[in-house]
């Protein structure tokens, strides 16, 4: 295998399966993008509704001041580790597989970084009290390290996506796709010289490398918002390790899901092949076991301790309101996917993509269930509380998965979702777009 990029000596066709996509526009696409967009019309409206008339229009309520809305910035967040884990830690390892999934994981990273935040916003009821974190924040405040922390991994992430691009942004400006003027811009300068090439692998892998610690940071980080007070059940030393497995448990599954619909509706079986869902299978069923170990050293926990506070949001969640949240939590998460992806004849295509989204529910329901119900029961005896989140926080929560959608959708539209040139760096021949054979077959 060559350590380099190979040369293009020809420009590649419009109609290649790879750049076919971003030069051709189906009917599809207009339709998709018309469905997102009414989805998130509508979320709008929702969420206009909310400034107008305050808070009130939510569920939310003293002592209940978190809900859906940090429920979805939790996940969210968790599940941008889906490019941090596919793209950085596999091509750190060398991991030859990983060639045609890395952009797709890339992309997953920055719109969920891009989505999870604004939730945030949505929870302070007026957008401008977001000010208050750059006039009167304290660094003393684990909500001043999360801000600093996602910034500096969005930012990250947003060059970690590019630098792999500008070689392929190159290819369709080579092949002249249109708008021509917008691939030139994008591409700098890109003539695949031994210096460009050269300097470009230092920069990935550089990057490669620091985006890790980086991405780790933020979610260990994202716990210590709740890890840091002294709310039941989550003052807890676990959070750190716990938050982190759930993100990158969630991140495969996303891509897993990702990369199934990719495959479905731009024909990329020839790239995306069984064995891509398989060894992400297997990641995924590892995932799930330290998912439960970290669940079960939780909950035992708590449970041995027999602290009164703790033990009520324990019984609350194991037997009482929250118990069937909690336990189809557990179905999701665990009892469905791990025999499915146990069992090497269901570890199919579609096996993978039904443990995938199944383990999505249940890492929303684990937030749901971190966050609700230590809230709903406070140390200071309180009147009956009742969190029910309305048709505003479930329109946009609606609007927020509509919109990573639409993200994604115009970012397969714009540039090529399978990266072109570390198939070809991998001595796979895509010039007139065969089966990939070899290590990636």
């Amino acid at each position: 295998m060559s350590d380099s990029i190979a040369a293009v000596t020809t420009p590649m066709r419009q109609d290649h399966p790879l750049i076919k996509p971003v030069a051709v526009s189906g009917r599809g696409f207009y339709i998709a993008t018309l469905a997102l967009l009414i989805v998130m019309s509508w979320a709008f409206f929702a969420w206009f509704t909310q400034f107008m008339n305050g808070l009130g229009e939510t569920g939310l309520n003293r002592p209940v001041y978190w809900g859906i809305y940090i429920t979805n910035f939790v996940f969210f967040v968790g599940i941008s580790h889906a490019g941090t884990l596919i793209s950085a830690i596999l091509r750190v390892t060398g991991a030859e597989w990983r060639r045609p999934i890395t952009r797709a994981a890339e992309a997953i990273t920055v719109f969920a970084l891009m989505v999870g935040p604004i939730n945030v916003f949505f929870d302070l009821g007026s957008p401008h009290r977001v000010l208050n974190i750059v006039f009167h924040g304290q660094l003393n405040s684990p909500l001043i390290w999360d801000v600093i922390c996602i910034s500096i991994y969005l930012m990250s992430s947003l060059l970690y996506l590019y630098l792999p691009l500008i070689p392929d942004i190159a290819e369709l400006r080579n092949a002249g796709v249109k708008p021509l003027w917008f691939y030139r811009l994008l591409a700098i300068g890109w003539q695949e010289t031994e210096k460009q090439k050269r300097l470009l692998k230092k920069m990935i892998g550089f990057m490669a490398i620091a985006i890790i610690p980086v991405a780790v940071s933020v979610h260990t980080v994202v716990s210590w918002v709740f890890a840091m007070t002294i709310q039941p059940m989550w003052h807890s030393t676990i959070f750190g390790p716990y938050f982190v497995v759930g993100a990158i448990f969630s991140g495969i599954a996303a891509i897993i899901i990702a990369m199934a619909i990719l495959r479905k509706v731009y024909k990329l079986d020839r790239y995306l092949k069984p064995l891509h869902f398989k060894n992400l299978g297997i990641l995924l069923m590892v995932m799930a076991c330290l998912w439960l170990y970290f669940t079960f050293a939780e909950y035992l926990t708590t449970f041995y301790g027999g602290e009164p506070s703790h033990m009520a949001v324990f019984y609350a969640k194991i037997a009482g309101e929250f118990a069937p949240m909690f336990w189809a939590m557990v179905a999701f998460c665990f009892i469905i996917p791990f025999p499915i992806l146990a069992i090497p004849k269901f570890r199919t295509i579609t096996g993978t993509v039904i443990a995938s989204i199944s383990v999505n529910i249940g890492m929303w329901l684990e937030r749901y269930t971190i966050v609700v119900p230590s809230l709903s029961n406070p140390r200071l005896p309180i009147s009956e509380i009742n969190y029910t989140p309305s048709w505003v926080e479930w329109s946009i929560t609606a609007g927020c998965f509509a919109g990573l959608t639409l993200f994604y959708v115009l970012f397969s539209k714009i540039f090529p979702i399978i990266s072109i040139w570390e198939l070809k760096e991998g001595g796979i021949d895509v010039g007139s777009g065969p089966e990939i054979t070899g290590a990636a077959s």
